[in-house]
């Protein structure tokens, strides 16, 4: 399969490398050049098979919402010069990820579901079944993790332990609920509905900046929003675009991320299924048709940055 696993170039001019999850950085002086890799992870694990075309779609959709919001908040991105390659300014990131629900699904439900009815210092309504809508968005805040798993915290601890101050914190919030808030709009024209998502910001030169993706799969979970309210009346599972199905069956297969579980492996069918997904998801909320660059993915990757970076 055409799939870019991982990256390992060396830029004239670097001054650093992150390998994340699913993304590749370099740091270029006062830059920052991401590749979206076409890894995949699931309870904070890299799952050992790529999915083809993800890379792609992710950078791409990120781009579309980056683009789309930059009237809300300042963001990173300055260029785009591959498909899997988004180019920015470097900003020192909060330790902490604003994750904004408007529904009670995924991590949510499994923790009310277990009789908790609080989450990151928020009260929970009695009463909710899963992927019913809150009364308004939440935010439920995570420590960042650069290995495990990212920990639920409260506004208050955050602010406590000094992680973002009181006075920085109330803007990236204020920022979240009005990107949730535009994304879902977004997302109604499409015919879905965003039901959770989380956002990350950083400063430069005290100024907050959006950094990162943007209402991507891997970052967001959507409902089709036709037929939403008879399946939740008919208490039947909903109707989804996100990676929460991967979850499903890696959770089916006996593996949560938990020490002792072995990865089950993924047949080809499944990988492709889920990068069909992925691909229905970006022309879904784009309204654009996905175009598939078939050219071997880092023979690409290296005459198109060569280009930018020589320019």
């Amino acid at each position: 399969m055409n799939v870019l696993k991982e990256t390992n170039f060396k830029f004239i001019g670097q001054t650093g490398f992150y390998k994340g999850k699913v993304r590749d950085v370099y740091f270029l002086n006062d830059k920052m050049l991401i590749i979206a890799s076409d890894r995949i992870s699931a309870f904070d694990v890299i799952l050992p098979s790529p999915i083809p075309y993800k890379g792609q779609v992710l950078n791409q959709i990120a781009s579309y919402f980056l683009s789309s919001t930059a009237d809300i908040v300042p963001n990173w991105l300055t260029e785009t010069p591959d498909p899997n390659v988004s180019i920015g300014k470097r900003c020192e990131p909060f330790q902490v990820e604003m994750v904004v629900r408007g529904y009670l699904c995924g991590h949510a439900w499994r923790t009310y579901k277990s009789g908790v009815r609080e989450l990151c210092g928020v009260k929970l309504p009695e009463g909710m079944k899963e992927n019913d809508k809150f009364p308004h968005p939440i935010v439920t805040p995570s420590t960042k993790a650069h290995e495990g798993h990212d920990e639920d915290i409260s506004k208050e601890d955050i602010i406590k332990k000094n992680i973002v101050s009181g006075e920085d914190y109330e803007i990236i919030e204020r920022y979240a609920l009005a990107l949730f808030k535009r994304g879902s709009e977004m997302a109604n024209d499409r015919g879905l509905i965003l039901a959770d998502t989380k956002y990350e910001f950083g400063k430069l030169d005290n100024k907050i900046y959006l950094i990162d993706e943007i209402h991507t799969p891997d970052s967001s979970r959507y409902f089709y929003l036709e037929g939403y309210q008879e399946r939740q009346n008919a208490n039947h599972v909903q109707k989804q675009l996100s990676k929460e199905f991967v979850r499903e069956w890696l959770m089916e297969n006996g593996f949560q991320g938990k020490e002792g579980q072995l990865m089950p492996e993924m047949p080809v069918e499944f990988i492709n299924q889920i990068s069909e997904r992925y691909i229905e998801l970006f022309e879904k909320v784009t309204g654009k048709l996905f175009q598939k660059n078939d050219i071997e993915i880092k023979e690409r990757l290296e005459k198109n940055l060569t280009n930018f970076l020589v320019n």
